[in-house]
Parts: C-alpha cells; structure tokens; sequence
C-alpha cells in the first residue's frame, strides 16, 4: 500500500509539473499561420512526407494564409541538395512561397567529410544551425511538425 501511495504521489507532483508549464500556443494572426517542418533524416520517404505536408497544409489554409518553413540538417540535408531525386520539387516549392533552410554546421560537416561543400538547390537558403532555426521559429510561436 505505502509503494502505491509513493507512486501516486510521484504521478500527481509529474502532472502539477505539467500544468505549471506556460502553453506554448500556435501563432494565427488574423486568420494566417505558421509552421516549421523539421528534416533530419535521409530516408525518400520521410522526405516525401515533409513535402507532401508543406503542399496540403498550403492547400488546405491558403497559400497566402500560411507562412512555412522547412529545416534540413543533419542527414536530411540531403533534400536541398542539387543531386537529391526532390530538387526540382523543392525548387517549384520555393517559388510557392515554401522557405527551405540548410544547416551551415550540417554543410561544413559535409564538407570535412567529403572534401566538397554540398550543392544546394536554387532557392534553398543557409542557417547558422538548423535546430537553432527550428527553436527561433517555435519561439515566435510557429507550429512544429517531423514527419
């Protein structure tokens, strides 16, 4: 009975925790909204997904409606590469006001690697670190999404 009671007690203190914390609120001014998709993963079929939701949610709020941000680092960096099978989608993305972020540390990382900086796509732009991209946009209230 005493392990219970310990364990109750431990249960209700995680969720007093849990509702101390401030709500982290998706940003809609006046009808438009915002949301970054993280890429981090080199699989086609992830990368398909990040593309196919950043194609539905502007078909399904309006294009002029949402403001959309797309970060690639780590392995997923590979998706705004010239080479990636994707390029020319994500370069019609860009131009449908899709904004594509590659992590600068990622490209470097590459480039000691490789001995080459990767190619980027045409409209894909570079960010210092791709998750510090990823924590400044939550800060300013976008909604995340990792497919």
């Amino acid at each position: 009975m005493k392990k219970i009671s310990i364990q109750l007690v431990a249960l209700l203190a995680l969720m007093a925790g849990f509702m101390a914390l401030p709500a982290m609120a998706a940003k809609v001014v006046d009808g438009h909204h915002y949301l970054v998709i993280q890429v981090s993963s080199d699989d086609p079929a992830t990368q398909t997904l990040a593309l196919n939701n950043a194609v539905n949610v502007q078909k399904a709020l309006g294009q002029d409606n949402v403001t959309l941000e797309i970060v690639a680092f780590g392995p997923g960096l590979s998706l705004l590469t010239r080479q990636n099978a994707q390029a020319e989608r994500v370069q019609s993305l860009a131009m449908q006001d899709v904004t594509f972020s590659a992590c600068h540390n990622t490209m470097t990382a590459v480039e000691k690697r490789t001995g080459q900086m990767p190619e980027l796509t045409e409209g894909v732009k570079v960010v210092p670190a791709g998750v510090v991209r990823i924590m400044e946009l939550q800060q300013q209230g976008y909604t995340y999404i990792n497919p």
